[in-house]
């Protein structure tokens, strides 16, 4: 499970940002059977979702734009960058000092009943610091690089400590990812942990519409889709993936694509799926049912019905597995109602048995007021004076009634991160004004 994530330097966050998955022990009494899992040996507990809001370019987008840099970070650094290649940070440049200075990461999470703090700084042309610490009991330095030094444990990461000595990492290359490269069993366990922390865009369900599209060839995942849809009130009462006609490319498709496709088919064996098919009931006149009638998902189905088709792969295989996943605009397209269920798989304690987790930024307000909320699960993004994006929890809040109307005192502007419009009424008043002249 993920306990913190910290970022500095990086877009719009010029002073360090944290997002912190421990719950308060302010919030104890609530909801704490579902949505909190408790960790004795850290003597801390765990949140198993939270929401960020925030006024538009609040940073709220590039939050997770951090994380989802990371992510590919790790996974890349080490296979696609060669000698000389840049990386692809973006530090703040509404500063005169900041834009010159590296960018800083830090991800805190569990795994086998362990707690690892990794993280690393980097500019455009190096990795100017790296470093990975255990804690069990108390934290244990597993390795720290300066640059090109790099000093590891002697006996918890000695595989490391050989491939550090031997001058194998680059600068512009992680050493965690390298040390993957030579089979190092830690480094691999926690590539592993780290790749569990998916991002995802809901603003494009295309870049994961496939992966929902392949889980329907298995059919266990398959019932369990359908389930989702039937639970939304889609209508849908059954799923076709329709494969491509090799012999029948698109006219459209890139002359490269369709050279790949038939190679693929020809040597493979294999299918390349075009669509889904959805399926619905047909009625007579006197409404019973006489059949199926089918629609494309990609020209005759609703945008919100592709959007919520397509999250259904990523949320099943979150929940299954007990991962992380952060989700951009979660509620684009999606009705308010739907996004408060979805949320509610994640806060149940029987429908999330693996401790997955959800974190997400919206403009939905209903969720302030569904109680399916703690405050310390509630985020708030905002711009200060110098263009510097800042994050702070709801909870640190301290004179909140247990029954406040979070909703109305939010839009009101009592919590912070919400646009200051005032311009608009004198705007408006100015443009009436010319108008009735003219």
């Amino acid at each position: 499970m993920l306990v913190q994530f910290s970022v500095t330097n990086y877009k719009s966050f010029r002073d360090k940002a944290t997002l912190s998955l421990v719950a308060s022990n302010y919030d104890k009494k609530v909801r704490e059977a579902d949505n909190v899992t408790a960790f004795e040996n850290f003597s801390f507990r765990l949140l198993k979702s939270a929401v960020m809001y925030g006024p538009n370019a609040s940073g709220k987008s590039k939050f997770f734009e951090a994380f989802n840099f990371v992510h590919h970070y790790i996974r890349d650094s080490a296979t696609d960058f060669t000698a000389g290649d840049k990386i692809p940070v973006e530090p703040f440049l509404l500063d005169e000092t900041s834009d010159s200075e590296p960018s800083e990461f830090e991800v805190v999470f569990l795994r086998n009943g362990l707690r690892y703090r990794y993280g690393f700084e980097v500019t455009e042309e190096k990795v100017i610091s790296e470093w990975l610490y255990e804690k069990a009991t108390k934290e244990i330095e597993l390795f720290y690089r300066d640059e090109q030094s790099i000093t590891t444990h002697p006996k918890k990461y000695k595989k490391g400590g050989m491939i550090a000595k031997q001058g194998f990492v680059r600068e512009n290359q992680l050493f965690l990812s390298r040390a993957v490269q030579f089979n190092d069993e830690i480094s691999e366990t926690l590539y592993d942990s780290l790749g569990k922390l998916r991002t995802l865009s809901g603003l494009d369900e295309k870049g994961f519409q496939g992966y929902t599209m392949s889980l329907l060839e298995k059919e266990d995942y398959k019932g369990r889709i359908l389930k989702l849809l039937e639970a939304a009130d889609l209508d849908i009462e059954d799923l076709e993936v329709e494969k491509l006609d090799i012999d029948d490319l698109p006219s459209d498709l890139p002359k490269s694509l369709r050279e790949f496709i038939k190679k693929e088919s020809q040597d493979n064996d294999r299918s390349f799926a075009s669509d889904v098919v959805t399926k619905r009931w047909k009625y007579n006149q006197k409404e019973e049912k006489v059949g199926f009638a089918h629609f494309s998902m990609d020209t005759m189905e609703s945008s919100g019905t592709k959007k919520f088709f397509a999250l259904t792969g990523p949320i099943i295989d979150t929940l299954e597995n007990g991962y992380t996943l952060f989700v951009d605009e979660l509620d684009s397209k999606l009705h308010p109602n739907l996004v408060e269920k979805i949320v509610s798989l994640f806060n149940s304690k029987s429908l999330n048995p693996h401790n997955a987790q959800l974190i997400f930024n919206t403009h939905n307000t209903n969720l302030l007021d569904s109680g399916l909320l703690r405050r310390d699960q509630v985020w708030f993004v905002e711009k200060d004076n110098c263009g510097n994006s800042e994050l702070h929890s709801l909870s640190d809040f301290k004179k909140i009634r247990k029954n406040e109307a979070l909703e109305s005192n939010y839009l009101r502007g009592k919590y912070g991160a919400i646009p200051y419009l005032e311009f608009f009424n004198s705007f408006t008043s100015k443009f009436l004004e010319y108008e009735n002249e003219g």
